[in-house]
């Protein structure tokens, strides 16, 4: 009986250990997350880069040399022809109204030229003996431009000087913003050395200043004093001087003392 037990205990042993080699290995599973669970995001990290810069090389630039305006050259002329439109043009011994009268020329006098004043309108005219200015404004130009006329005044012209009075002398120039006031002593021209009723004891000739050119003024004076406009904004300087009048001559001139402004 005990042997068929032991028999029976070997053989049930023997199917525990035949059975479990024949079982499948045992498969582990791991823990794996559902793909569709939110995963935690890896930070967005924002690079802040300098913008491109264009390295390529430039085009070789081509200099092209500067253009220097340069002032042409005026051509001069000896002298021009005009023909006089006024009824009666004044031949004066200066640049002005205001001097000395010598001669008048009728209307359609042949003329011929052979000056200017710098800065207003008054033109030498050959005479003779005795050259005399007329306002340009009068007269008809044959074939040129008074500007080709060389400025003769006051370097190349004299005017007469008086063998009876000598020069006056400044007292003061003032201004007053652009307003200029000369004072000068006073010399009494009698009245047999008057032109006329009509002449000026004192011509004062003026290179002022006005709209940023050099304007030539000649002024009439009975009286030693004057004021007159001079405007800033002129390359060149303005100045200006005083001559005593008579019917022979001029003395003269004594020159202003410019004021600053």
């Amino acid at each position: 009986m005990r042997l068929e037990i032991k028999k029976y205990i070997r053989t049930g042993f023997t199917l525990f250990f035949l059975l479990t080699a024949c079982s499948p290995a045992a498969v582990i599973t791991p823990n794996v997350e559902s793909l569709d669970q939110t995963q935690p995001q890896p930070a967005l990290v924002t690079s802040t880069f300098p913008p491109l810069t264009d390295t390529s090389i430039p085009p070789t630039e081509t200099v092209t040399p500067t253009v220097t305006n340069t002032a042409t050259s005026i051509p001069f002329v000896e002298s021009l022809k005009a023909t006089v439109t006024a009824d009666l043009l004044s031949c004066r011994y200066g640049p002005g109204a205001n001097y000395l009268y010598l001669i008048a020329f009728n209307k359609t006098t042949p003329l011929r030229l052979i000056g200017r004043a710098e800065g207003n309108d008054w033109v030498l005219v050959e005479n003779g003996q005795q050259d005399c200015w007329i306002n340009s404004q009068f007269v008809e130009v044959k074939d040129g431009n008074l500007k080709t006329l060389h400025s003769v005044y006051p370097d190349r012209f004299k005017i007469p000087v008086s063998p009876y009075y000598g020069p006056t002398a400044i007292l003061s120039a003032t201004r007053e913003e652009n307003t200029i006031t000369v004072t000068w002593m006073e010399v009494i021209v009698s009245p047999g050395k008057y032109e006329d009723e009509n002449m000026f004891p004192y011509i004062v000739e003026v290179w002022r200043c006005e709209n940023g050119g050099i304007i030539f003024d000649t002024l009439g004076s009975r009286v030693p004093f004057i004021s007159f406009e001079d405007q800033a904004g002129c390359s060149s300087p303005s100045h200006g001087r005083v001559y005593v009048q008579e019917k022979h001559g001029y003395a003269g001139p004594a020159e202003i003392p410019w004021p600053e402004r």
